[in-house]
Parts: structure tokens; C-alpha cells; sequence
């Protein structure tokens, strides 16, 4: 029997330091998302980076939490719930970091018989942090408690004609009414090494102003050049003028090269000279969380008002849209019914 995994990034339990610590400490010491030797990856979390940044996160989470609770896992829920309605097909959630976990999600589908299970990765560009380090995982599991189960996963599809309508139309949607200058593409940031990482010709990501326009089957598994073709793609449905739009990258950590340029420099700039009204969209994400909501939408907002800016409307994140709903039902329908 086929089934389906939605995979998102995950939440801690609560917007408290007790909780905001086991989850932080799962996330930083995945080594995909800090790639360096396991001992000094630990000595950097436990050692340094867990003595202050729970208590912090955990109040930047507290201005986000929503009563139902955290705003990435509720809206995670929503989507599933709407696409089970939309599918016959088995279909589980999970979250690569704290609960519920893809070990849970494999045993959910394996209590209903699914041998053959094609695993979404909500993200639509690929990066080491985020659809690999789920694949890694979900085949470690599989190994070890269902080596029967037949893996398949969905590719980065950002370029696919679907999404890149429903992300159009849901900018299209949201500032139809409001006065905007320029559209900003905020993307999570990653080390510029994990770009080269991941460059499977181990020659052609120099991270330059011509490797991520020069054709190369590197881009399949570039983030920097499927971030830079996702702003692109949109830009050219929505009809929006040269000069009119631009892609930045958030949520670096002190010490390494990341990808630029960044998202709070780019904002304060705009600001500074001139800018009134900027649009912000973060298309990494799928669901709404803690980078959108508390990074963008309100720490981004309050320094590009203290700049100079009047108003920075933040686009939502796609989440649970009708839309949305209707393309992944139909690719998870398509890939069931193929012989």
C-alpha cells in the first residue's frame, strides 16, 4: 500500500526556556545544519550557545504563540488535515525536530499497512538543512525498523508551474491593496560552504554573479540557485518591472560566510534611502513560524519603520491555502495512480 509523510521543520512544546533548550539542542546539533566535527559541534551547542540562546528564543517564540499553540505545527495540522480530506491515500505528519517525530509518522503509515512511501518535505527549495537532513533521517529509520518500506520523495519544486502560481497568487492576493514600491524575497540563509557542499560537480557553485545563471546539473541540488529561480519565476507571472524586486537571505549565525546579501542589512537600506513602503515575502517556507512572524514580520517591520520606512507589509506564507491544498493533493494523487 502506498502513503504519503509531510515533513516541516518542527517547534518547541511550549515558548519556554525548559522546552525551547531540548529542541534548539536537537536542531543545532543535526550536522547538516552545523556541519563541522561532532566535538566541537558540541562544545559550540552545549557549551556555549545553549547557556543564553533558550531564555532568548524562548521569548521572541512567546510573542509569536498562538492559543492553539505553536503557529508552524497548527498550520502544519491545518494543511494536513485538509489534504486527507482531499486523498484516499494514508497520509502522516511529522516534524524533523520534537514532535511529532518522523519515527512516529513512519509508524503511524506502518500501522496501516504502507509499504511504499513517498515523503514531502515542506520545502521548496533543497538544502542540506532542511530536505536532506529529512531524508537522511527517515532512511536511518528505515533501515533499522522497516526494511521492507520503499522510499520515494517529492523533488524541490521550486520551479514547478503549480507553485509558482498559488506563491503568485498569494502575493497578488495580499497587496492588492496596498500601496508597496519594491517586493523583497527573503530567504533563509545557509553557509556559503554548505552551497559548495552540495554542488555535485564539485567545480561549478562559486557563489559568484554568473554560476547560479550558468546552466549545470548542480542546480538540482543548489538552495542558492532555486532560491534566486523561484524570485524569478514569480516575477515573471506577476508582470513585475526590472528594478521593482530583489532576493535577500535571513537567519545567519555569527562566524561563517552566509548568503548574501542579508535580509536586515537590504531592509534598513531600503529604508534609509528612500524607501516608503516595502513588501517582504518569505518563500523557504511553506508554513508561517518563528522567522516569518517575529524575524520579518516584526522585527524587520519596527527597524525599517525606525529607519525611515512608513509601512513593510509581510506577505504570509502560503500555509494551508485552497490552492496549496488542491496542487499537493493532486501530485500525491498522481504519484499513487502511477503504475
Amino acid at each position: 500500500m502506498k502513503g504519503v509523510l509531510l515533513v516541516n521543520l518542527g517547534s518547541p512544546k511550549s515558548p519556554t526556556p525548559k522546552d525551547v533548550k531540548p529542541y534548539l539542542e536537537e536542531f543545532l546539533m543535526d550536522e547538516r545544519v552545523i556541519d563541522v566535527p561532532k566535538w566541537f559541534r558540541s562544545f559550540l551547542v552545549k557549551g556555549i550557545i545553549l547557556k543564553t540562546r533558550p531564555k532568548k528564543s524562548a521569548k521572541a517564540y512567546q510573542k509569536i504563540w498562538w492559543e492553539e499553540g505553536s503557529p508552524l505545527i497548527v498550520l502544519s495540522e491545518r494543511l494536513h488535515e485538509k489534504i486527507v480530506k482531499k486523498t484516499s491515500v494514508p497520509i502522516s505528519l511529522a516534524m524533523r525536530y520534537g514532535q511529532p517525530s518522523i519515527a512516529l509518522g513512519l509508524e503511524e503509515l506502518h500501522q496501516k499497512e504502507v509499504d511504499e512511501v513517498l515523503i514531502i518535505p515542506l520545502y521548496p527549495q533543497h538544502a542540506m538543512a532542511t530536505t536532506e537532513t529529512i531524508l537522511v533521517l527517515a532512511e536511518e529509520i528505515r533501515a533499522a525498523q522497516y526494511p521492507k518500506m520503499c522510499f520515494t520523495h517529492l523533488p524541490a519544486f521550486y520551479n514547478h508551474a503549480d507553485y509558482i502560481r498559488v506563491l503568485s497568487h498569494s502575493i497578488q492576493e495580499y497587496l492588492q491593496d496596498k500601496p508597496w514600491e519594491h517586493l523583497l524575497f527573503s530567504y533563509h540563509g545557509v553557509p556559503e560552504r554548505h552551497i559548495r557542499k552540495s554542488d555535485i560537480t564539485k567545480c561549478h557553485c562559486k557563489i559568484d554573479n554568473s554560476c547560479c545563471q550558468t546552466k549545470s546539473d548542480a542546480h538540482a541540488y543548489c538552495y542558492r540557485h532555486q532560491c534566486y529561480e523561484t524570485t524569478l519565476q514569480v516575477a515573471e507571472y506577476l508582470e513585475l518591472r526590472p528594478g521593482s524586486f530583489s532576493t535577500s537571505f535571513q537567519s545567519r549565525l555569527a562566524g561563517d560566510k552566509w548568503l548574501r546579501p542579508y535580509t536586515d542589512k537590504t531592509v534598513e537600506k531600503f529604508a534609509k534611502t528612500g524607501t516608503k513602503n516595502l513588501a517582504v515575502v518569505t518563500p523557504a517556507f511553506i508554513s508561517d513560524c518563528l522567522e516569518t512572524l517575529e524575524e520579518i514580520g516584526m522585527e524587520a517591520k519596527e527597524d525599517f519603520k525606525e529607519k525611515g520606512g512608513d509601512e513593510m507589509h509581510v506577505v504570509p506564507c502560503i500555509n494551508d491555502r485552497d490552492d496549496w491544498v488542491n496542487v499537493l493533493s493532486r501530485w500525491i494523487d498522481e504519484w499513487a495512480s502511477a503504475v
